[in-house]
C-alpha cells in the first residue's frame, strides 16, 4: 500500500518523502498518508510519512504537496 504522492509537481515514493523531509537518506518508510492540517507557510495540504532514519529510531514527518515548509514529530 506504499502509494506515490504528488509533492510540489513532482510524484514520490513514501521513501523519496522521507528523504526530502529528513535531507538524507532514510533506512525505510511506510505508505504516505493525508494529515489532518495545512500548511502554515502556504496553507497547502500536508501529508504525512513514518520512517526510519537509522536503526534505533522512527520519526514521523510532515511535508506541505505546494511548497519547501516540513517538520518531523521531533521537532
Amino acid at each position: 500500500m506504499s502509494e506515490n504522492r504528488v509533492v510540489q509537481g513532482r510524484m514520490v515514493t513514501p521513501k523519496r518523502l522521507a528523504e526530502l523531509i529528513e535531507g538524507e537518506s532514510v533506512m525505510d518508510a511506510e505508505a504516505i498518508e493525508d494529515a489532518d492540517r495545512v500548511c502554515p507557510e502556504c496553507g497547502g495540504d500536508v501529508i504525512s510519512v513514518g520512517y526510519m532514519p537509522s536503526v534505533t529510531s522512527f520519526v514521523t514527518g510532515y511535508k506541505c504537496q505546494d511548497c519547501d515548509w516540513a517538520t518531523t514529530d521531533d521537532g
